[in-house]
């Protein structure tokens, strides 16, 4: 009876106990403000994913238009842009009499620009996704040709930290440098958390 009595108390009463809380520790903001970014973070990751498509773009409510306007859009621009770099290499490549390196470069770059070229959402999502890729891959080419020394301790923790510490310093000293969809969730995540005005916009709802 002891607890159920308790758990029924703290039912009735978590708001009167959970401002009293934040009262008390006014003076650990920066520690409240992690706490908060812990609730945000945990909020974001599955909001974000049910409520964003492949494209970063809102899905909520049933937004199906949308997606299916993003896909075919996605579809078609795939569609032409293997049509059109599989011909122009392969045209390259009888005249030239063999397959050269080159070819798949120039026929990829011309098709590039006027397929993916336009500033939309979907080339943008597109062109980021390979452009990592791509950084990657050329870091690991030049290592295997002996261009730059093979690292002889685990590199991937080190490009982790270069990631963030380079996405965290652009957004919190030049925000307007960065993708818009990637600003609205770092804003979420590392400066709404700066604010509450009571437990209720500290635990239930951002504000």
């Amino acid at each position: 009876a002891t607890m159920i009595d308790s758990v029924r108390y703290l039912v009735e009463n978590w708001e009167v106990i959970g401002n009293g809380l934040l009262y008390k520790f006014k003076d650990q903001r920066f520690l409240l403000a992690a706490l908060k970014g812990l609730r945000n973070g945990l909020v974001w990751s599955p909001y974000s994913c049910a409520a964003r498509s492949g494209y970063g773009v809102l899905v909520w409510r049933g937004n199906l238009l949308t997606i299916l306007r993003l896909t075919k859009t996605h579809a078609v621009n795939l569609a032409k842009f293997v049509f059109s770099y599989k011909f122009l290499q392969g045209a390259l490549t009888e005249v030239d009499g063999k397959k050269k390196p080159w070819h798949s470069a120039a026929a990829a770059f011309v098709m590039g620009y006027y397929v993916f070229g336009e500033n939309n959402a979907v080339n943008m999502q597109i062109n980021l996704y390979l452009l990592s890729r791509v950084v990657v891959g050329l870091t690991k080419l030049a290592a295997n040709e002996e261009i730059i020394p093979q690292p002889n301790f685990p590199v991937f923790p080190w490009f982790a930290a270069a990631v963030w510490g380079l996405v965290l310093w652009l957004f919190e000293f030049h925000p307007t440098v960065l993708q818009g969809s990637l600003q609205k969730s770092m804003t979420y995540l590392y400066h709404d958390s700066n604010f509450w005005t009571d437990i209720k916009t500290f635990l239930l709802r951002n504000k």
